[in-house]
């Protein structure tokens, strides 16, 4: 093949050179492109990274543009509407279509295959209620006993992203809606940025192991910092990160490219570097530990709401912080419980895809480590973990919780079309990006809006399935409302598959065996 180009090559070369000598001038033009197509083959014979375009010089590049287009042409003409990774083609239209107040209901009956094993369905009431009766508008209020501030969230809210992994207009853009439909805006780990404070929306200020925003020169937890920050009337609670459900165990990452002057000045870091968030925290070192960082960090802040987020690992960890809180009689605010199944931002495929416990078994679990321990009462649970429709609200809400939190529907919500370039800043739709020549597509005024309508219309199907299933409190939700085919003739409810657990029960010796082995691994001073 390299003889080849060569021999073709000068050819290609002589021959159109006398065409324009003998014929026409306008053959020159196609010398100057075999000119240029021959100096690029002689640059890929002498390259010794790539052997395919080395030993076929021009043509091997095929492959590469192949590669890169593979994933476009697979979405769009290959894979069908129920087959899409990590989210399918029919919750994507019914994101974008709910985002830009489109109808979004669907003709000629499910795609799904109701007989396939892992197909969920809610099961409904002869005598549903009225939606119109209903409360359009679900809530929760976050603080216990010790909670000074306590806050009124909507039950489904903005997810943590940070600056720095998406835009600033993309940032501004989820606050403007999140002002607009009157729901939160998670930060993400990489600080308070003006981004998140210009629309006025409130804010959940996420704190992770970086510590960003709130850090000494060293990188530490300070106080100091702390304080000035969180005075903040938008700041309406703070979240400390433990693990996310992308990367558990393994701690953030933002790209030198990423890191941009801006950035690094709010996030107290040296620009144009790869920023790596430790995989642990620096500031505890035990459960205990763990329970008075979290009552020390509401205590500076006034006595707003304070939490920590969470992909569940050791179980025995978990009911350490659970023994932890009862000896102390200090509770959090609010859990958040992450799924393997999340994340928007970069990680390891071998993290993204074998680590950490899936959203349902995580939140089955801490649900019913709170209520074995008699202290659910203290603590609202918020779930987190490829929530996108009204549908996965009321399953979560089955489950145990109080509440959700979704990034990926909302990136959608502001234009977002998964071509899973979060990682490369060259996201296409200036949503996970910090060129600005990509960002300056996403007009914030438009989008904001539709980040409000997606969120008012996912709420609104989610009551419209609580009134179906026959109930007019969303809290009323069991694990007997939602069914699993399980076999191709056998169907359980979640009851079936997460047995709740009896109050006190982790307490009083009537611990379930299940639960034995990681109850006696658990300790208050510290980790397994």
């Amino acid at each position: 093949m390299r003889k080849g180009f060569i021999i073709s090559a000068v050819i290609a070369l002589i021959g159109t050179f006398l065409l324009g000598w003998y014929a026409s001038a306008w053959w020159y033009v196609t010398t100057a492109a075999v000119a240029g197509l021959t100096v690029m083959g002689i640059n890929d014979m002498i390259q010794t990274r790539h052997s395919i375009m080395r030993t076929y010089p021009v043509v091997g590049r095929m492959r590469y543009w192949m590669e890169a287009l593979r994933p476009k042409m697979y979405q769009y003409f290959v894979e069908s509407d129920i087959d899409g990774r990590p989210i399918n083609r029919i919750d994507r239209s019914t994101i974008y279509q709910r985002a830009k107040k489109e109808m979004d209901t669907m003709p000629f009956g499910t795609q799904l295959d109701v007989y396939e094993e892992g197909y969920e369905w809610m099961s409904h009431s002869i005598a549903p209620k009225d939606f119109h009766k209903l409360n359009h508008n679900p809530r929760m209020t976050i603080g216990n006993k010790d909670c000074k501030q306590p806050y009124s969230a909507s039950i489904f809210n903005v997810s943590a992203m940070s600056f720095g992994s998406l835009s600033s207009n993309a940032i501004e853009a989820l606050n403007g809606g999140a002002k607009i439909g009157n729901f939160a805006h998670n930060t993400g780990e990489g600080g308070i940025s003006p981004y998140h404070i210009k629309q006025g929306g409130d804010i959940i200020w996420q704190i992770g192991t970086g510590y960003f925003g709130c850090r000494d020169d060293e990188g530490n937890f300070s106080d100091e910092v702390f304080t000035q920050t969180v005075q903040l009337p938008q700041i309406k609670m703070i979240e400390l990160k433990l693990s996310q459900g992308a990367k558990p165990g393994h701690g953030g990452i933002l790209p030198a490219k990423k890191n941009t002057p801006e950035i690094a000045a709010i996030r107290h870091v040296k620009p144009g570097t790869t920023i790596y968030s430790p995989p642990y925290h620096s500031a505890f070192n035990t459960p205990k530990e763990l329970v008075l960082f979290l009552h020390r960090m509401r205590g500076l802040s006034g006595g707003k709401p304070v939490g920590f987020k969470l992909c569940i690992g050791r179980k025995s960890e978990f009911i350490g912080i659970c023994k932890a809180m009862i000896e102390l009689d200090i509770y959090p605010d609010f859990i958040t419980v992450d799924g393997g199944e999340g994340g928007t931002g970069a990680a390891p495929q071998e993290f993204s895809n074998h680590v950490g416990a899936p959203l349902l078994d995580g939140l089955a679990f801490v649900h019913n480590m709170l209520i074995g321990f008699n202290i659910r009462h203290h603590i609202k649970i918020i779930a987190s973990g490829k929530i996108l429709s009204g549908w996965h609200l009321v399953r979560a809400v089955a489950l145990g919780a109080d509440g959700c939190n979704s990034a990926r529907a909302m990136m959608m919500a502001l234009g977002c079309i998964q071509a899973l370039l979060c990682n490369s800043n060259k996201c296409p739709t200036g949503v996970a990006t910090q060129d600005p020549a990509l960002s300056v597509g996403l007009v914030v005024a438009d989008k904001k809006q539709r980040v409000a309508n997606y969120h008012e219309d996912t709420l609104k199907t989610f009551v419209e399935l609580i009134g179906a299933a026959g109930i007019d409190d969303y809290k009323k939700l069991t694990r007997s409302h939602i069914y699993r085919r399980v076999f191709m003739n056998e169907v359980r409810t979640f009851e079936d598959i997460f047995p709740s657990l009896e109050p006190n029960c982790m307490r009083e010796s009537r611990i379930p065996e299940k639960y034995k082995q990681d109850f006696e691994q658990a300790f208050a001073d510290r980790w397994v």
